[in-house]
């Protein structure tokens, strides 16, 4: 039995493999499973079984590590030096290098073709060298027959191409690598894939339309320039199929073209992206109105504006592509958009809140819609919104399509008799069922607002004798808000008597609409039965009192069953908007406690002075009244000494002058106690009785 050989692996790197293009790329290539047999296996045993296995490896660098590489990435380098990178490259069987949306990588490219050219002498197998670059090296190219411009570009006539002025250092490289792999092509062989636009797996250069009409802000989308040039473009999964067949076929043109078979031009390719998509209007701006756009890089404005029709002769004679959009985007919109969905996580988000009349569902409603940023559905809004459109088709006829205001104003008619019924017609059925497939819809999602209330309603709405409509916008989510009938209430009676008009809350009103919704509920085939034969969950939630505490645990108890938004995150100009409205309204509020702690400090200060003053004419009537006592104190001790006790002192001291004693206070001691006033009062009266002060000496 003939012995079976089975295939290695071979170790791929690609430059920045974290990048739209690239990183499709590596994905493709790790799920390629490659069949070698020997040629006696090929011939003797066809219907034989063989091994099956990876055919790559993944390798790559990376502009941020990640702290575990993606399952299809076995190795990841951030920034590696020159040495280490060329040891990586080394290890490599196979080396792709792409250039075609990133223009700082043209150098490090050449100095890796060059790198590995020189250390040809030491591999120890073939070594495959890819550059992906970009038919913008043909941009500039004259056409091959003036008088038929239809006339496409092929591969074949790679030389005779002319780069657009921007592109120079591409096509230089595109020339380094040729040659490099002409010396010896059974040790090093280089290739060319020059590829078109490419689109798919969330988009590349075009996801700035798709963007702008997913998000449908704009009521029309921009095609810069007259939009009649034609694009060469490719499927990044298809791109990444010419490269797996030049791996493993090695053919011998070394200068391939990689787009598909579509003539698009740029008008046709926006056009297809906004019927898809958005408001399915576009319109024609002046092409240096681009250069306002900051989603786009220089390269993909210079490229938007290729003119040119390509056909990839090698790759359709030499390859065997398995072709995912061999027809182009414009036949393929639905797929790619699908891709584009999945690929971004931009998945609808509906949601149905049912609940009695007055429990707060429009509130909710609105809440659930500002946080998830979806589109808010009532019967009553749709239909007068829809009313007010074909009175403007009334109005304002066009006089080559008198059958449709005919029509419009027939169907206003009907809308007009049926507007304040309980029922709900046909007319307004469609009407509903159209804005919940409206590309808005279909894009961010829905909360639809009261509605159905009976079993019937959701049949009707949800089903049709045609179609069947419920895989396409029946409700992802089911909300049930329900409240006691006094809640209830007591909540219509503390409503302004305006909004109790407005929404038909009046008493008798309000009590039989109360009544028919806990009657529809006890029936049998209710529209949560409905719901539940779907399989759609239902979420029971309890209205409170309405306070702040109680309001934001129903919100986390919703936004934990919905799960987080499933929109683009916040552009860096919107979040620095968001950051300055932020800084903004924190400023105001700090001026605003400023200003409190301002007022209050001033309050202060003003009750400080006030009890300082106050303090102050206290104060100085007390010294006064004090300066006035001790005034009088002093006056009667000066009159009691110069009464009682200068005279007797006055003497004393004359005495002691005259006499002149060895011991002078002795002496005047002595005397004043022999001459004591106390014994001789000078007012033949006790003077301490009389002055108030006791006598000089007890």
């Amino acid at each position: 039995m003939p012995h079976k050989r089975r295939a290695t692996s071979k170790r791929v790197f690609i430059n920045n493999i974290d990048s739209y293009s690239s990183r499709n790329i590596a994905k493709f290539l790790s799920k390629v499973v490659l069949r070698v047999m020997d040629e006696e296996e090929e011939q003797e045993e066809e219907g034989e079984e063989v091994h099956h296995n990876h055919a790559f490896q993944m390798v790559g660098t990376v502009s941020n590590l990640s702290d575990e590489p993606p399952p299809h990435i076995l190795e990841e380098y951030c920034h590696p030096k020159k040495e280490e990178l060329l040891s990586n490259l080394m290890e490599c069987q196979v080396i792709i290098y792409n250039i075609s949306q990133d223009a700082d990588q043209v150098e490090e490219a050449s100095w890796a073709v060059k790198a590995l050219h020189d250390q040809k002498e030491h591999f120890t197998s073939l070594k495959i060298f890819i550059l992906i670059s970009t038919v913008m090296t043909w941009a500039a190219s004259i056409p091959l027959d003036p008088e038929d411009p239809e006339l496409p570009f092929t591969d074949e006539i790679f030389y005779c191409r002319r780069a657009h002025p921007n592109f120079k250092k591409h096509i230089d490289l595109e020339k380094i690598v040729v040659k490099a792999g002409k010396s010896n092509r059974e040790i090093f062989s280089t290739y060319v894939v020059a590829s078109g636009l490419q689109y798919g797996m969330g988009e590349g250069i075009f996801h700035f339309f798709f963007k702008e009409s997913w998000l449908g802000e704009a009521s029309e989308i921009s095609i810069y320039g007259h939009g009649k040039n034609n694009i060469p473009t490719i499927h990044v999964t298809d791109l990444a199929s010419v490269v797996q067949n030049v791996i493993e076929y090695q053919p011998r043109p070394y200068y391939l073209l990689a787009v598909d078979l579509s003539h698009n031009t740029l008008e046709q390719l926006v056009k297809v992206i906004a019927t898809a998509l958005g408001p399915a209007k576009t319109v024609n701006r002046p092409f240096e109105d681009i250069y306002l756009n900051q989603e786009l890089t220089l390269m993909e404005i210079d490229s938007l504006q290729v003119n040119l029709r390509m056909e990839a002769v090698n790759v359709e004679n030499l390859l065997s592509v398995y072709w995912h959009c061999e027809g182009g985007l414009v036949e393929n919109v639905d797929l790619v958009v699908e891709e584009y969905r999945l690929s971004r996580g931009l998945l609808p988000l509906r949601v149905c809140l049912l609940g009695p009349p007055a429990v707060g569902k429009t509130t909710l409603s609105l809440q659930i819609c500002k946080h998830y940023k979806l589109h808010h559905i009532t019967v009553r809004d749709t239909i007068y919104k829809a009313m007010a459109e074909l009175e403007g088709i009334v109005k304002n006829p066009d006089p080559d399509a008198e059958e449709v205001a005919a029509e419009a104003q027939e169907l206003l008619n009907s809308l007009n008799e049926s507007i304040d019924s309980e029922d709900v017609s046909e007319e307004q059925l469609k009407m509903l069922r159209d804005k919940m497939t409206s590309n808005q819809c279909k894009n961010q999602g829905y909360v639809l607002d009261a509605f159905p209330s009976t079993y019937k309603q959701a049949e009707d709405l949800f089903e049709d004798e045609q179609e069947d409509f419920s895989d396409k916008f029946t409700p992802e989510f089911v909300l049930v808000l329900d409240a006691t009938d006094s809640f209830l209430t007591d909540r219509v009676i503390n409503l302004p008597e305006e909004t109790v008009q407005d929404l038909g809350y009046e008493p008798e009103k309000f009590l039989s609409r109360l009544a028919i919704y806990r009657d529809n509920t006890q029936e049998e085939k209710s529209v949560l039965n409905y719901f539940e034969e779907l399989d759609i969950s239902t979420v029971l939630l309890e209205a409170t009192n309405g306070e702040e505490p109680a309001t934001s645990l129903l919100m986390h108890k919703i936004f934990t069953t919905l799960g987080p938004p499933r929109t683009y995150s916040p552009s860096p100009q919107e979040v620095e908007e968001e950051n300055r409205r932020i800084a903004e309204e924190r400023l105001k509020k700090e001026a605003e406690e400023r200003a409190v702690e301002e007022q209050k400090e001033e309050e202060e200060t003003r009750i400080r002075a006030a009890r300082w003053e106050e303090w102050t004419q206290r104060s100085e009537a007390s010294r006064m009244l004090e300066e006035l006592h001790l005034d009088i104190l002093t006056k009667q001790m000066r009159s009691y000494l110069m009464k009682n006790v200068m005279p007797t002192l006055g003497k004393g001291l004359i005495e002691c002058c005259r006499i002149q004693p060895a011991e002078p206070l002795d002496f005047l001691a002595e005397f004043l106690f022999r001459n004591n006033p106390h014994d001789h009062p000078p007012c033949g009266e006790d003077s301490s009785e009389n002055c108030g002060f006791p006598a000089l000496f007890d």
